[in-house]
């Protein structure tokens, strides 16, 4: 990226350079503000995508969840409540 950067820093006049003796930092900061809001999309984008499949803990299908990972039910009473929860849902 830098190497394509160069040659139109270059083309630029000599008071576009800061002080005369390299490049004027002011070009750069378009760049660096790009990256801080790609990375910002990026993350809040991922942290909503990993909330909304792991679902709210205090849901109902979360609450069966739970029941089911300390093993108070089995599969088939599982399958079966989470079946009646998502039909009432509809």
């Amino acid at each position: 990226m830098t190497t394509a950067i160069i040659p139109v820093l270059t083309a630029l006049p000599a008071h576009a350079w800061g002080n005369g003796n390299g490049p004027g930092w002011f070009v750069l900061f378009p760049f660096l503000w790009i990256l801080l809001i790609g990375f910002f999309i990026f993350f809040s984008r991922r942290m909503f995508w990993r909330h909304r499949m792991q679902g709210d803990p205090m849901s109902a299908e979360g609450v069966l969840r739970e029941r089911y990972a300390r093993g108070e039910i089995d599969e088939t009473e599982y399958r079966q409540r989470l079946e009646v929860l998502r039909i009432g849902r509809k």
